[in-house]
């Protein structure tokens, strides 16, 4: 069993709230963590895909209120939207009787309608925690580790696959679920092949500005439609649209956001790279790395930590602000060079917003100082000063 960071944190949430709502992409181990949970806290677990878990709350008020004093884990909660307003009731009630906590941990796939049911429903009542899939802190103990990491990206049975065509087959088929039964769950009728069209060019496109108008030319759509379908797959969690850094300081800034599939071995899977040798040999090695770096980095930040990129029309650039809460700023440039130099917009940029610190990350291990301002670093090394989320930590 490998542990999930986000373990001890569910746990300690689920003693300041009534309900927690856990959201993340499908198989990237929600259930897992929930029925780990669930052995630690005797608790009851009802998976909503399953009918005869559906039926034991065809009433759900005299199901539930019989279980007050326990947790109790709904799995796929978008199957039954109707159960919130529920919910809110029984939790209200359980507070009179004395319950104030963890009573209910919601999981599910899909964010955006998922976090309007509940929170229009169980407004004051429900916390919010993000599952991503494994995460380079989690499993990466190695160089050759974090290589695996990367060319598989983090979903549980793709990294521990036994074989990297194994790996490469699960994902395949994950792509063809997703194409074939969670999008049309979860969105409008999109075609398949259309909505595989799309997904692949923006693994083309990793970490790319958005060009919608382009895109909508390739795919035959129009712009309305391009932003539908990247409307959807951001909400199930598997595009991640990186923000420009909006200052007013008096230059001329990219407004348009830069688009990554947030996990990397989808990536490699959609464009067809089985191996490391493979990767190390496609044009788009440099973007999937630095879609890597960022998703690492963002994912293990301290909550509330918000990621900008910054880009000026003179060309002054960072690839990744991390804004932390409280406000510190740390710049980050990523190269995928064992003799890694900063262009020379990342020294305008950083003149421009002067962040607290300023990193180079590159695929070495070995940390130096480049010049009295930017320390060259390795990715796990920077990802682990991130995670303890305090600048003073970085010196």
């Amino acid at each position: 069993m490998i542990t999930r960071r986000l373990l001890q944190t569910l746990d300690q949430r689920l003693t300041e709230v009534p309900a927690v709502v856990l959201l993340g992409p499908r198989q990237a181990g929600k259930t897992t963590l929930a029925m780990e949970l669930c052995n630690q806290r005797q608790a009851i677990y009802l998976d909503l895909e399953s009918a005869q878990d559906r039926a034991r709350l065809g009433d759900p008020e005299l199901y539930l209120e019989d279980k007050f004093g326990k947790l109790v884990i709904l799995d796929e909660i978008h199957r039954a939207p109707g159960l919130f307003l529920s919910l809110r009731g029984l939790i209200d009630r359980a507070r009179r009787l004395g319950h104030s906590s963890g009573q209910y941990l919601l999981l599910g796939s899909a964010s955006l309608d998922l976090l309007k049911q509940s929170g229009e429903s169980l407004a004051g009542r429900v916390s919010y925690l993000e599952l991503q899939p494994f995460d380079l802190l989690e499993v990466a103990t190695s160089p050759a580790e974090q290589d695996r990491l990367w060319l598989r990206g983090g979903f549980p049975d793709s990294f521990l696959a036994s074989a990297d065509g194994l790996s490469m087959r699960w994902r395949r088929d994950f792509i063809r679920s997703y194409l074939e039964r969670d999008i049309p769950q979860f969105g409008p009728r999109i075609s398949a092949e259309t909505l595989r069209r799309f997904w692949t060019m923006l693994a083309y496109n990793q970490a790319a500005m958005l060009n919608a108008a382009q895109l909508s030319r390739s795919l035959g759509v129009d712009v309305k439609t391009v932003s539908a379908y990247l409307d959807l797959l951001s909400d199930l969690l598997l595009v991640r649209r990186l923000p420009p850094w909006q200052a007013n300081i008096g230059k001329r800034l990219v407004k348009s956001p830069k688009i990554y599939l947030r996990d990397s071995g989808l990536v490699h899977a959609l464009l067809g790279m089985e191996d490391k040798e493979m990767l190390l040999s496609h044009p788009v090695v440099g973007a999937s790395w630095e879609g890597f770096v960022v998703e690492t980095l963002l994912s293990v930040a301290p909550e509330g930590t918000q990621g900008f990129f910054y880009r000026t029309g003179g060309g002054a650039e960072i690839d990744l602000l991390l804004h932390f809460p409280g406000g510190h700023l740390w710049a980050v440039e990523i190269k995928r060079s064992l003799s890694p130099h900063p262009e020379r917009g990342f020294y305008s940029a950083c003149a421009d917003l002067k962040p607290q610190k300023q990193f180079l990350v590159y695929p070495g291990i070995h940390a130096y100082a480049l010049n009295t301002d930017i320390q060259v670093i390795s990715l796990e090394a920077l990802a682990r000063q991130t995670a303890r989320g305090h600048p003073a930590s970085a010196d």
